[in-house]
């Protein structure tokens, strides 16, 4: 992975160049065609309207014709080989933000949801662009050459003046390029945590409106948009600047030219054709001195873009673990697998000694939300080993030796946080596709997810929109349940997975899991971290947390005796 901004765009032109090939090519023959029409009109011109000769008019008139037929399907072309390297660029880097993002491991990372899809997208384009001025560039410059060439030929003192000119004008106009570097990169952040801002409020705005914290999110929103849109609107005054002043200097430089043909041809030295051919040339010159200066910034929004994006691509993951998930395997990470921690701080969590034999059922009646916060972050492997003390082993192994794969797929952690995903409902509650229609209709009815469907004409197949939008907070919950139950993991920790279901509801999940995963599931282990007296009634054992550390022990009922737990749960 290139190191730089700059890195990723040459990265870019070098692993598309089967494409770019043929691009620059049939870019420079457009340019090339576009430089020499007004040469043919002129010598149509000398050789047909001015001798009077017919056949030569027909002649010069079929070769502009060509050359007409060979530009448009130069460009045409063209353009259908720099757009597949542009949208192959962008896919490209789409697809390492997104591994990068997924990546088994976890990446350890402050930046919002809404920042990444930015990266995935805006960013991505910035660079994939860069592309196709590659293209633009080439032709332009070869225009430039041609044009050159022929006024040399004309006349001596106006091919000096686009020899000399051209290269002050192009050199005048990159003074703002440094600052429409720095621009953009302030302008790409800014939008990148809009951005990011912006999904959580959509995300959250049902908790929002459920404590009335409508306004506070939208003046929040707001700040951060209009912020936005003043960066937006200095990248775009610095480009306009840019652009400007290349127009007032080639609009010069071209008068200039101009201006010496006239006299040329007043006094005799060049023809009339000679005269249109030169004036064509120098109108013509406009668009690719304005693609060369405009050149400079869009490098430098795709370097910047491209800095981003390597930044965030450097961002480290969280730790693999043992390298051999067969060795991991060998040390218990199977159905009837035990999970314990030991003097262990993290976060708010100051000494805590847990310990669950297989096949418990265990609820952890946490006073402090910030605790049970860090007890899920640590149990789900988003802890790194320099910010925990203590020892955390699952089936006898410390948890940060067992390859990701394997401590997954014996260890599933569910956060309060729901999250649905685009498909169906089916593809929710079972996203491997291995559960039979029996297995599917258990795990249902136990997390009360089979409501969900009822209310659903297209059953297991209702689609399911991005975020699960159209399905409530309490819905969102029990296909999330259900998600979990079905995975049949052999240790199985949930935070709170009850909090927006009716009292009813909870009763029926409550009863559902402990029919799944209690005494008669065997070697089942399952944490429920939670206050809720419904869901710790249904456990073995109940432990209470209180200060980072176990303070009370023994079955919901016994600890009802107790104020300190009574206060807790039943508050």
């Amino acid at each position: 992975m290139p190191e730089t901004g700059w890195g990723v765009v040459r990265r870019a032109l070098r692993r598309n160049r089967r494409l770019l090939s043929p691009y620059v090519a049939l870019l420079v023959s457009w340019q090339v065609c576009e430089a020499l029409v007004p040469v043919v009109i002129g010598l149509t011109i000398d050789h047909g309207v001015a001798t009077g000769d017919g056949s030569a008019f027909l002649a010069w008139a079929a070769g502009l014709c060509v050359l007409f037929a060979v530009l448009s399907y130069s460009y045409r072309f063209g353009a259908r080989f720099g757009v597949r390297a542009i949208e192959g660029e962008v896919h490209e880097l789409r697809s390492e933000v997104a591994a990068h993002a997924l990546d088994a491991r976890g990446l350890r990372t402050d930046r919002l949801a809404g920042e990444t899809l930015s990266l995935a997208t805006s960013d991505a384009e910035e660079v994939g662009y860069a592309l196709r001025m590659a293209g633009y560039a080439a032709g332009s410059i070869v225009a430039v050459g041609i044009a050159a060439v022929v006024l040399l030929r004309t006349d001596l003192l106006l091919g000096l003046v686009i020899l000399g000119g051209l290269p002050l004008c192009l050199a005048v106009t990159q003074v703002a390029t440094p600052r429409i570097g720095r621009r953009s990169r302030v302008q790409q952040e800014r939008a990148a945590t809009s951005a990011g801002l912006a999904v959580d409020l959509v995300r959250g705005l049902r908790v929002l409106q459920g404590i009335g914290g409508q306004s506070a999110g939208a003046a929040r929103y707001r700040v951060a948009s209009g912020e936005t849109r003043d960066a937006a609107v200095r990248v775009a005054g610095a480009r306009a600047a840019l652009a400007g002043l290349a127009q007032v200097l080639s609009g010069l430089f071209l008068a200039v030219v101009t201006l010496l043909a006239g006299r040329l041809a007043l006094e005799g030295e060049i023809s009339v054709g000679e005269l249109i051919a030169i004036v064509g040339l120098t109108q013509f010159l406009a668009e690719p001195i304005a693609i060369l200066a405009d050149m400079s910034a869009q490098l430098a929004s795709a370097v910047a873009s491209g800095r981003r994006i390597v930044d965030f691509l450097a961002s480290p993951h969280l730790p693999a673990g043992a390298a051999d998930p067969a060795g991991a395997r060998s040390h218990g990470a199977t159905r009837g697998t035990t999970l314990s921690l030991s003097g262990v701080a993290h976060g708010s969590l100051r000494g805590l000694d847990l310990h669950s034999p297989p096949g418990e059922l265990l609820g952890v009646a946490v006073a402090d939300p910030a605790d049970a916060q860090a007890l899920v972050r640590l149990l789900g492997g988003d802890a790194h080993p320099d910010d925990v003390v203590g020892d955390v082993r699952l089936g006898g192994t410390p948890l940060g030796d067992l390859e990701v794969g394997v401590r997954r797929g014996t260890l599933v952690v569910v956060p309060h946080r729901v999250d649905l995903f685009e498909g169906t409902l089916r593809s929710n509650v079972d996203p491997w596709g291995r559960l039979d229609d029996d297995a599917l209709d258990r795990v249902l009815l136990a997390s009360a997810a089979d409501e969900v469907l009822a209310l659903r004409p297209g059953g297991l197949d209702e689609p399911v929109s991005a975020s699960a939008t159209t399905y409530s907070g309490g819905q969102r919950q029990r296909v999330a349940v259900a998600r979990a139950l079905a995975a049949d993991a052999p240790v199985l920790v949930l935070h709170d997975p009850t909090t927006a279901v009716d009292p009813v509801t909870e009763q029926r999940v409550a009863a559902g899991i402990h029919d799944l995963r209690g005494p008669a599931a065997g070697d089942l282990t399952t944490w429920l971290v939670t206050c809720s007296p419904t869901l710790l009634a249904r456990t073995d054992r109940v432990v209470l947390v209180r200060g980072g550390r176990v303070v009370l022990e023994g079955t919901h009922h016994d600890l009802l005796a107790h104020e300190t737990y009574r206060e807790t749960v039943l508050r």
